[in-house]
């Protein structure tokens, strides 16, 4: 069988012993190599010409500047010490609104049990309570126990009395004392059926001798206004009702309103005992108290950030408003700050703790925040013209994205008027017009709770169409476009009968009608820079937004709905 051979090769032996192809092999191998590195170099510098010169050519196409954005803003609203302050939806344990419709019912028809304060809060009760007051120096309120207050029936006469409430006579000292947060990060509750208190509360004469003991007796660590430390009781962190901001109250009240507030709260606190061991059973109503406590106040962080986790982690930006500072630094140590650079304004409020955040996601930003411009935003407000923005409300911020441009991302929370929103618009419009911090072709990217209404009323309550008319004239757009519909929520929250002032209550069957049900949040960019390709919103952390339902849930912890849209940038005008 015959063997075919291959071709020789010869091989010769080139300087210093090294072998090669010889002939004219090695000179045609050395000039392909060459042509290689040639075609290499024109395409690199061709490339680079494209990607600096073609604006919506290569450029955008390799920068990644033509991606689609998603950008989040959640108010996930600062933790209520009131675990019966809003009506819930449980459908888990239906034993919730039976009891809340039982309170309601005690509250609107009272009948016999209307009866007169003296028999739920006894003489005895008073007289310890006057002995207290002496001890620390205040006026005696004897003359308001004999005179006035031991004669009123408990409904009518104390609960529903509008006089009160315009006073602040029982909410004041609830607001000032519900939760002491001291300065080694504990809190400690006021024994009360409307703040966090767990321990039991099964008869008057045991809630009586807790709440003198937490008022009078125990002393807690706090800071000052100025973060100096101080060791107060509860009584001493009372603070004055002046009749310059409550006209209601009289002169002689001003001057009594510590002793005073003290009786009014006592008394109150006394009676919503009363009326829970009247309408159910200690054994009872405790018990889901302390599981709406556990999911919806303590495990509030964890279950937003579990939320934030699970479903947006997919987003660039998140703008949060009403950001607790133990929020942020839990987030910073999960997943969270593993994804996202977190960012707190300078002047953020650590005694209200409510501000505004962004969160910044370190793939598309990789350099995260190249600077705050809050205070230039708030420089640029009209002179003389008080706006009602508190500390930590706005965060305006510089960066750039991995393709190098450009941005302004701002998250606002606004008043509960919603009356701060269109000037605090205009002042970051016009701090990205006039500032020489700000680039000139930066994009704005704003998250707010804008706290408008369905139909708000001029000088009062921000009206949503007046809102969307005033931003499109600013050039912007919305997530909802131009004109969002009046109607499409993402608030649906209504205060029930367990709180101070009960003119906010509303009944069950008028949740929709009588409560704060608006459309409030909104995502705000350049009509000129991008479009929507899809926004949705999410009431349940599972991005399903569910119209009838009140929240917060023991599932959902905030009273707004989160917002999430998808932009991408408008294609160049031929």
């Amino acid at each position: 069988m015959a063997v075919r051979q291959r071709p020789a090769i010869a091989y010769s032996r080139l300087p210093g012993g090294a072998s090669g192809i010889a002939g004219g092999g090695r000179s045609n191998l050395q000039n392909y190599r060459n042509k290689i590195v040639v075609v290499l170099c024109i395409t690199i510098l061709y490339t680079a010409f494209l990607f600096y010169r073609s604006p919506g050519g290569a450029r955008s196409f390799l920068s990644g500047s033509s991606r689609k954005m998603q950008v989040t803003t959640f108010n996930i609203a600062a933790i209520n010490n009131n675990p019966f302050e809003y009506w819930l939806t449980m459908p888990e344990n239906p034993g919730y609104e039976e009891l809340m419709s039982k309170i309601e019912n005690f509250i609107e028809n009272p009948g016999d049990k209307d009866v007169p304060v003296s028999q739920v809060f006894t003489p005895e009760m008073f007289g310890e309570l006057e002995q207290r007051i002496k001890s620390v120096g205040w006026a005696s309120v004897k003359s308001y126990w004999e005179e006035d207050f031991s004669k009123r029936n408990i409904v009518t006469q104390f609960l529903k009395d509008g006089t009160l409430g315009s006073k602040r006579l029982a909410s004041m000292p609830d607001r000032v004392t519900n939760v002491i947060s001291t300065t080694d990060g504990k809190s400690f509750y006021r024994p009360t059926v409307i703040s966090m208190y767990e321990e039991d509360l099964n008869n008057q004469q045991m809630w009586w001798k807790a709440w003198q003991s937490f008022m009078f007796e125990k002393k807690f660590k706090v800071k000052d206004n100025e973060g100096r430390v101080e060791e107060k009781a509860p009584w001493e962190m009372l603070q004055k009702i002046k009749k310059s901001k409550y006209p209601a109250i009289s002169e002689q009240e001003e001057k009594d309103s510590l002793p005073l507030q003290t009786l009014c709260g006592a008394v109150f606190d006394g009676i919503l005992v009363h009326m829970m061991n009247t309408v159910s059973q200690p054994e009872a109503w405790q018990p889901l108290k302390r599981t709406i406590v556990e999911n919806l106040n303590k495990k509030k962080v964890a279950h937003t950030l579990e939320i934030l986790e699970a479903q947006y982690m997919d987003s660039d930006i998140i703008a949060l408003q009403e950001v607790s500072n133990s929020l942020v630094d839990q987030a910073r140590k999960r997943k969270l700050g593993g994804h996202y650079h977190i960012i707190s304004p300078a002047n953020a409020d650590p005694v209200r703790d409510q501000n505004s955040v962004i969160l910044l996601s370190k793939k598309r930003f990789p350099s995260g925040s190249k600077k705050e411009i809050t205070d230039i935003v708030q420089s640029m407000f009209p002179e003389g013209k008080d706006i009602p923005v508190a500390n930590g409300d706005i965060l305006a911020i510089l960066t750039k994205d991995i393709a190098g441009e450009d941005f302004v991302i701002a998250s606002f929370h606004g008043d509960t008027n919603g009356l701060a929103t269109i000037p605090v618009l205009d002042a970051i419009v016009t701090a990205m017009k006039k500032s020489e911090s700000v680039p000139k072709k930066a994009k704005l990217l704003f998250g707010l709770d804008a706290n408008t209404y369905e139909s708000g009323e001029t000088g009062k309550t921000q009206d949503v169409m007046e809102w969307s008319q005033h931003f499109v004239s600013q050039g912007l757009t919305s997530c909802w476009g131009d004109v969002p519909l009046k109607n499409n929520y993402t608030t649906y929250n209504a205060r029930t009968y367990l709180q101070p002032q009960l003119n906010k209550a509303c009944k069950k069957e008028e949740k929709r009608e009588k409560g704060d049900v608006n459309p409030k949040d909104f995502i705000l960019f350049s009509k000129s820079d991008y479009q929507v390709v899809r926004t949705w919103k999410d009431n349940t952390g599972e991005r399903i937004y569910k119209d009838d339902m009140a929240f917060p849930t023991l599932k959902f912890p905030s009273d707004h709905g989160i917002l999430t849209t998808i932009i991408e940038p408008k294609p160049a005008e031929e």
